[in-house]
């Protein structure tokens, strides 16, 4: 096997390990100074894989190797400083009309933070305590977990730094390293690899409900502000439970269960029974979610249309015999619409707001989503 020779100071890997922590850092502090913006916008919703989401920040840069010339001539010397930019002519800035231009434009940077990440930065900033998990049973997940360091190991989990450290601690001993020249040569005895085993990890069961209002009454602005809210409230449950669950319920006179594409962009045109939604809401907990073995949140988004008085208080005794004695949090949403009477939330509010697992917030535009999560997220049910 090859030896890899690798040249430098030590405390070149050091520093570089705390300019990538600082620059990582620069990079959280200035989505916080912007949440509510991104927030609101929803710029990132489409740019989320799995387990990462893209972020486009303006004026940052992302720490590079810089190449000097080491004293040596060649090619494309001239005159112009380190920055310039790279053009065939020396024409003036131009201001974007008329023929195509040669000159650079202004960029966004896209940095991809994971999840874990984005949900740590959404609970610093609006201040989100964790959630203290209710239920007996529990699932048992297996992960594999790096727990320590071997001299054996497969070539693909060879730790650098610590082969690099044991180089430089037998060179030292040895009297073989020089400040003046230091070069660090690996030898066989030197390598070190991460350990890992498999390990068992409890994980609290929990599901979330999204119900929402699809009548004629909620266009797709409405829509828009539900999608980008359920977006955050995932984040932050998925980092508080492990193994999430989500259903989708959809419902104007009638109530459905859909799957996520059809939740966020069917439409119809009849009207508005909130009950039937509450009723199939229950019917999913008694089938699939036991109270005593499942955190269970259930989150009703809707413009407060409700087709009568009458079924206003069916969802009342709904929600106080069925719903809330089951529930970690039931969520009421409203979002403003042109046509929808919003009278809903007031019945909530004068009959049943006293319930401490019950959080009703008014959203009348995609600003209000900011306020909106921490109504919903902020008692750290």
């Amino acid at each position: 096997m090859p030896l890899h020779y690798f040249t430098g100071d030590f405390r070149m890997l050091l520093h570089m390990d705390n300019d990538y922590n600082r620059f990582r850092q620069i990079i959280k502090g200035k989505i916080k100074d912007n949440l509510r913006k991104y927030i609101s916008n929803g710029e990132m919703i489409g740019r989320h894989g799995k387990d990462l989401v893209s972020i486009p920040l303006p004026q940052i840069d992302i720490p590079r190797f810089q190449f000097g010339d080491n004293g040596r001539g060649g090619t494309s010397q001239g005159q112009g400083e380190p920055g310039d930019p790279l053009s065939s002519s020396d024409d003036e800035d131009g201001d974007g009309a008329g023929q195509a231009g040669n000159q650079p434009g202004k960029h966004l940077r896209e940095v991809e933070l994971t999840l874990e990440e984005l949900a740590e930065i959404l609970g610093e900033e609006l201040e989100l305590p964790n959630i203290e998990p209710k239920g007996k049973k529990e699932i048992i997940s297996v992960k594999d977990r790096y727990t320590g360091i071997n001299r054996v190991g497969p070539e693909s989990l060879r730790h650098f730094r610590r082969t690099f450290r044991e180089a430089l601690k037998r060179q030292i001993s040895l009297g073989q390293f020089s400040p003046e020249k230091p070069q660090i040569v690996p030898i066989r005895d030197d390598f070190r690899y991460r350990s890992w085993k498999t390990i068992k990890m409890p994980q609290s069961n929990a599901v979330i409900i999204y119900m929402m209002d699809v009548s004629g009454s909620m266009w797709d602005e409405q829509k828009h502000i539900v999608r980008l809210e359920t977006f955050w409230l995932d984040t932050w449950l998925q980092h508080q439970y492990k193994g999430l669950e989500t259903r989708y319920i959809v419902h104007d006179a009638q109530a459905a269960e859909v799957d996520r594409d059809t939740f966020f962009n069917i439409r119809e045109n009849g009207g508005t029974v909130i009950s039937s939604a509450y009723q199939l809401c229950h019917q999913l907990i008694e089938e699939h979610y036991p109270p005593e073995e499942w955190n269970i949140y259930a989150f009703h988004f809707s413009d407060g249309d409700n087709w009568s008085r009458e079924d206003n208080k069916v969802c009342a005794e709904l929600l106080n015999a069925h719903l809330l004695p089951k529930l970690n949090l039931f969520g009421y949403g409203q979002v403003e619409s042109t046509y929808g009477s919003g009278e809903f939330i007031d019945f909530l509010q004068e009959n049943i707001s006293d319930q401490e697992n019950l959080v009703l917030s008014y959203i009348p535009d995609k600003d209000s989503i900011y306020d909106s999560i921490k109504d919903f997220l902020g008692k750290g049910k």
